[in-house]
C-alpha cells in the first residue's frame, strides 16, 4: 500500500497522515471549498478539491470520491469517523473499484449498524443485554403491555440512530403512547428507517467502552477500556483511560466480552464495543462502532499502540503486531474534547474566526487539531476544534496536568467548551470517580459556576483600578485581532452588562 487517500476533513485527516507519513505512504487529501486552507490539506501529498462547503456536495460525494482514487492511483481509502466511516455502500464501492477500504467489512457495518441486529448476532455469544425487545415494535397496545412487563421507566430507541436522536425515556404508561410516536418521527427524519425498540431505562448509568483489534488471521485483541460518562446530549465531551472504576477482574471480563462481540460479526479492523456499566458494578452491551473513535488518544497513551498504524496494516492482511499479554496499562490518561460551543447557553455552536489560537505544550500533552489562528470555524460540520489529551502517572496527576494545559490553551473569536471542561474534572464527584451520565444534568449551573469564578474577575479589574476601567478595555479590544484570550467571551459579555 504506496498511497491512502483520507475521505475526511480535520483533526482526524491530519492524524491518520501523520502515521502515513511514518510509514512512508503518500496521502492524498479531498477537501471542500470551506477547508481549502485547512493544515490537513496543506500536509497531504496531494490535495484535490472535492466540491462545495456542504457535506451532501463534497465529503459525502461516493462515486466522485472513488473516481478520483482510482484516477490518482491510490491504494487504499481511510474514512476517519463520521461521513462516509460507518457506510456500507461506500465500502462495496470501494472494494468494487479495486482498492483498499481501510476498515471492516460491509457485512460487519450492517449487523451492528443495526441495534436490533446486532442484539441478535451477540446473543450466540451469551453477551449481557439490558432486558428489552428483541424486535421492532410497531403496535402501541402491544408495545404497552411489553413496557408493562419490562417495567417502568422504559428507554425507546431507535434501531439505526445514535447520538441520542430517536431515543425517548418514558417514565410512566400515561406518556407511551406519544414518546412513542415521537421516537418512531425523529428516528424516520434523521436515519430513513423508523425502527424502534423497547428497553429498561438503567438509571445513573457509565458509559464504558472497550477498544479492539481483528486481523484477517483470526486474531482478537482488546486495548483495555475508556470512560466516557461525561456527556451532553447524549454526546462525550471527556473520556479517560482507564476508567477509575473497574477492577482487573471486571476489565478481564469485559474486554474477552467485547472480543466475542467482534467475533459475532467476523469483524476486522479497529472497532469499539461500548457498555453501560450500572451501580451495583453489572455491565450491558450497547453498540459496537466499527471505526476508529475521536476518543482513541487516550488509549494511545496508555498502551503505546498506535491504531491508525494497526489499521493500516491489518488491511493490507499483517496480523495484530502483539499478543494479549503483552498488553499492559502506563499511566492515566484525558481527553477533554474542545467544542466551538458555549456551556453558559446550553451548549450551543458558537461558530467564528479563531482570532487567536495557541495550543498548550509541555511533558505528557498531545493536541489533535485541525485549525491554525485566522482561520474560520465552519457552519457546516462538527464544531470540533481540537481533542486535548494529557498522560501521566497517576489519574490524579492526570487531572492537574489537564487543568494545566486548559489555562494555557489559547483561543479567542470563538466560545469553547474548555471551562466547562475544567470545571467538570476539578468536581468532587469526578476527582472521587463517583458520577455517571447524568454529571451535566446534576452538577453543571452555568449561573453557580458565574459566581465561583467572581473572584477571579474581581482580581482583574482590581489590577486595572476599577471595574470600568476593565470594561473600556473589553469594549475597545473585543473586535481586535488581539483580543485577550485569557477571558472568555462570556465573561466578556458579562462584564458589558
Amino acid at each position: 500500500m504506496n498511497k491512502i487517500l483520507v475521505a475526511n476533513r480535520g483533526e482526524i485527516a491530519l492524524r491518520v497522515m501523520r502515521t502515513c507519513k511514518e510509514m512512508g505512504i503518500k496521502t492524498v487529501a479531498i477537501f471542500s471549498e470551506a477547508d481549502r486552507n485547512a493544515p490537513f490539506v496543506q500536509f497531504a501529498d496531494q490535495s484535490v478539491c472535492i466540491g462545495p462547503p456542504p457535506s451532501n456536495e463534497s465529503y459525502l460525494k461516493i462515486d466522485e470520491i472513488i473516481e478520483l482514487a482510482k484516477e490518482l492511483n491510490v491504494d487504499g481509502i481511510h474514512p476517519g469517523y463520521g461521513f462516509l466511516s460507518e457506510n456500507p455502500e461506500f465500502v462495496n464501492a470501494v472494494e468494487k473499484a479495486g482498492l483498499t477500504f481501510i476498515g471492516p467489512s460491509a457485512e460487519a457495518m450492517k449487523v451492528m449498524g443495526s441495534k436490533l441486529a446486532a442484539k441478535a448476532a451477540v446473543k450466540k455469544y451469551d453477551i449481557p443485554l439490558v432486558p428489552g425487545t428483541d424486535e421492532a415494535v410497531d403496535d402501541i397496545e402491544e408495545a404497552k403491555k411489553i413496557a408493562g412487563e419490562i417495567g417502568f421507566p422504559i428507554l425507546i430507541k431507535a434501531s439505526a440512530g445514535g447520538g441520542g436522536k430517536g431515543m425517548r425515556i418514558v417514565e410512566d404508561e400515561n406518556e407511551f403512547e406519544s414518546q412513542l410516536k415521537m421516537a418512531v418521527s425523529e428516528a424516520e427524519s434523521s436515519f430513513g428507517d423508523g425502527s424502534v425498540f423497547i428497553e429498561r431505562y438503567v438509571k445513573g448509568p457509565r458509559h464504558i467502552e472497550i477498544q479492539v483489534l481483528a486481523d484477517k488471521h483470526g486474531n482478537y485483541r482488546h486495548l483495555f477500556e475508556r470512560e466516557c460518562s461525561i456527556q451532553r446530549r447524549h454526546q462525550k465531551v471527556i473520556e479517560e483511560a482507564p476508567s477509575a472504576v473497574l477492577t482487573d477482574a471486571k476489565r478481564e471480563e469485559m474486554g474477552q466480552c467485547a472480543i466475542d462481540v467482534a467475533k459475532s460479526c467476523d469483524y476486522v479492523g479497529a472497532g469499539t464495543v461500548e457498555f453501560l456499566y450500572d451501580a451495583n458494578d453489572n455491565f450491558y452491551f450497547l453498540e459496537m462502532n466499527t471505526r476508529l473513535q475521536v476518543e482513541h488518544p487516550v488509549t494511545e497513551l496508555i498502551t503505546g499502540v498506535d491504531l491508525v498504524r494497526e489499521q493500516i496494516n491489518i488491511a493490507r492482511g499483517e496480523k495484530v503486531s502483539f499478543e494479549q499479554d503483552e498488553l499492559s496499562i502506563h499511566g492515566h490518561a484525558l481527553e477533554a474534547r474542545v467544542y466551538a460551543e458555549d456551556p453558559m447557553n446550553n451548549f450551543l455552536p458558537d461558530i467564528g474566526k479563531l482570532l487567536t489560537y495557541r495550543s498548550p505544550e509541555g511533558p505528557g500533552i498531545r493536541v489533535d487539531d485541525g485549525f491554525v489562528e485566522g482561520m474560520e470555524i465552519p457552519i457546516y460540520y462538527d464544531p470540533m476544534i481540537s481533542k486535548l489529551s494529557v498522560h501521566a502517572r497517576t489519574r490524579d496527576e492526570a487531572i492537574d496536568r489537564l487543568v494545566r494545559a486548559i489555562d494555557e490553551y489559547r483561543i479567542s473569536g470563538v466560545t469553547t467548551t474548555m471551562e466547562f471542561c475544567k470545571y467538570a474534572v476539578q468536581h468532587k464527584a469526578f476527582r472521587s470517580g463517583n458520577f455517571d451520565t447524568h454529571f451535566v444534568k446534576e452538577h453543571w449551573n452555568p449561573e453557580e459556576f458565574e459566581q465561583q469564578s467572581e473572584p477571579a474577575i474581581e482580581k482583574v479589574a482590581a489590577i486595572f483600578g476599577t471595574r470600568a476601567a476593565i470594561e473600556n478595555r473589553r469594549k475597545s479590544t473585543v473586535t481586535a485581532e488581539n483580543d485577550d484570550p485569557s477571558v472568555s467571551k462570556w465573561k466578556t459579555n458579562r462584564l458589558r452588562k
